[in-house]
């Protein structure tokens, strides 16, 4: 009895100590890289890359510095595309840009909002043409 008792904890501080191997992946179709070039910081905050792989991925990316040495102007600035192929078979391109104003993207997947309403527009007009004063807006 004392003897399967050691053996037990003997296995037991075995499973507990033994070291996990590195994690297993499954192998899955290899895709190669068709092209790729980089030129990094050219020393003026400039850079440049693009890619393209097998399962038609493609991403292209230049930024510049915007102002350079202005303090209070200066901004990196960047913009690029990427295309790829959705789960459904539509092929998907963002055009974007960023800058001091933010990141803005564009595409034809990407939703855009209604048209404004006729009477929303003629009234803008009005609006427009409308002379400033206390009867603009129809008050006394």
């Amino acid at each position: 009895m004392a003897h399967q008792a050691i053996s037990f904890v003997a296995l037991f501080i075995a499973v507990v100590s033994a070291q996990r191997g590195p994690p297993q992946y499954a192998p899955g179709q290899f895709i190669p890289i068709i092209s790729y070039q980089n030129e990094p910081n050219q020393g003026d905050g400039s850079y440049r890359y693009s890619y393209e792989t097998g399962n038609g991925i493609a991403a292209n990316e230049q930024g510049y510095l915007k102002n350079p040495g202005q303090k209070d102007l200066e901004a990196q600035t960047a913009q690029g595309q990427f295309t790829y192929t959705a789960p459904d078979g539509t092929p998907i391109t963002v055009q974007w840009f960023a800058d001091e104003t933010g990141f803005h993207a564009s595409g034809a997947h990407l939703p855009t909002p209604p048209p404004i309403p006729e009477a929303i527009l003629k009234s803008l007009q009005q609006v427009q043409v409308s002379p400033p004063g206390p009867n603009r807006f129809g008050r006394k």
